[in-house]
């Protein structure tokens, strides 16, 4: 595995104006403030045409929904396929952000939703949750065998990027010649180390949003899905691993939120992934301890490339610099997939 420190403007085919150093903007150096300031900070995608919405089966009787953005040939070009987090959508700006950089650098894009997530909840009688690789990847077969994409990226972020990086140890050996790469951005992949760490005082305004979210949309699957789900006790949840003990270990066939960590989490797969990888996230991140990143099995494998910036707080990176390095690991993802991709055109960064 290669370490780096958020470092060096790199080679490759990017040329001009190459990726720099990241530094963070103005006062964005505290974690928390850079963590909300990514999530309110008002964006355009100019580079994005009309959405086009594509359903994917990924298991019988589920559909996930991808929102597209085709170049005009698509069998001629790379698909980025990015996952987004707890109780993210499509629409999420850093889904937004990626799909419109990668757009415009020759990518097809798709912005997948998680089950029931983007107004999904009809679309499967399941719930979604950090060990269902399995869509992802059949997202990404699909492509590959029906569509005939030659070449394929996978990117996830925080909970996305956990499943990401499971699918890619999961395929092992097997993986397909057209799965490129993946990228994990400030991946979850030690998922109990994680609710942990968003249970911490300091890092309660999270764990409130993220609950409150989870129980209105656990409400609204069961108004979908009469006599299914059985709420009781759920009233009394108030954190995310007694979210995870009441709810979701409950309905995805786990024994309780320890089990469901310890099966889904990637971290003691990652010596498995035989794909190039990039694991970036930031030391500061409040919700992913950066000792998640230190084992010996991640450490040992060649095709990982670890790159932990000193500030960035969570899935945010908003850089000093000007253009499309502003949310700068946006960008980084998109070089990162040129670097592996014979089909990308060279391109300037602006």
């Amino acid at each position: 595995m290669r370490v780096r420190g958020g470092c060096a403007a790199r080679s490759g085919n990017v040329n001009c104006k190459e990726m720099r150093k990241f530094e963070p903007l103005g006062l964005l150096r505290n974690p928390h403030m850079m963590t909300l300031a990514a999530a309110f900070w008002p964006r355009k995608y100019p580079h994005l045409p009309p959405t086009q919405a594509r359903l994917f089966e990924t298991e019988p009787g589920t559909r996930v929904r991808a929102d597209c953005h085709w170049q005009s040939e698509p069998s001629r070009h790379p698909a980025l396929i990015l996952l987004h987090g707890l109780e993210g959508s499509s629409d999420s700006s850093y889904m937004l952000g990626t799909a419109d950089k990668a757009f415009e650098a020759g990518f097809s894009a798709l912005r997948l939703n998680q089950r029931n997530c983007g107004a999904t909840e009809n679309l499967t009688p399941t719930l979604y949750n950090s060990g269902l690789s399995c869509d992802v990847r059949a997202v990404a077969l699909e492509l590959i065998e029906k569509d005939r994409v030659p070449e394929v990226f996978v990117a996830g972020f925080s909970m996305g990027g956990n499943l990401v990086l499971k699918m890619a140890a999961e395929f092992g050996d097997a993986a397909p010649p057209e799965l490129r790469a993946v990228v994990g951005i400030c991946p979850s992949v030690d998922l109990g180390a994680c609710a942990d760490a968003i249970d911490l005082p300091q890092n309660r305004i999270y764990e409130h949003h993220f609950v409150k979210r989870l129980k209105r949309r656990m409400r609204a699957k069961a108004a979908l899905f009469p006599g299914k789900f059985a709420l009781n006790g759920m009233e009394r949840v108030r954190t995310v691993r007694e979210f995870d003990d009441a709810i979701t270990a409950r309905f995805c066939g786990f024994r309780d939120a320890n089990d469901y960590y310890e099966k889904s989490s990637a971290l003691g797969r990652l010596g498995e992934i035989r794909v190039p990888a990039l694991l970036l996230t930031s030391q500061d991140d409040p919700m992913i301890p950066f000792r998640s990143f230190e084992g010996a099995d991640l450490r040992a494998n060649p095709h990982l490339e670890l790159e932990a910036t000193r500030y960035g707080g969570h899935c945010a990176f908003i850089s000093r610099e000007s253009g499309e390095q502003r949310f700068w690991a946006e960008a980084r993802i998109v070089e990162f997939c040129r670097q592996h991709s014979r089909l990308a055109p060279p391109r300037e960064l602006r």
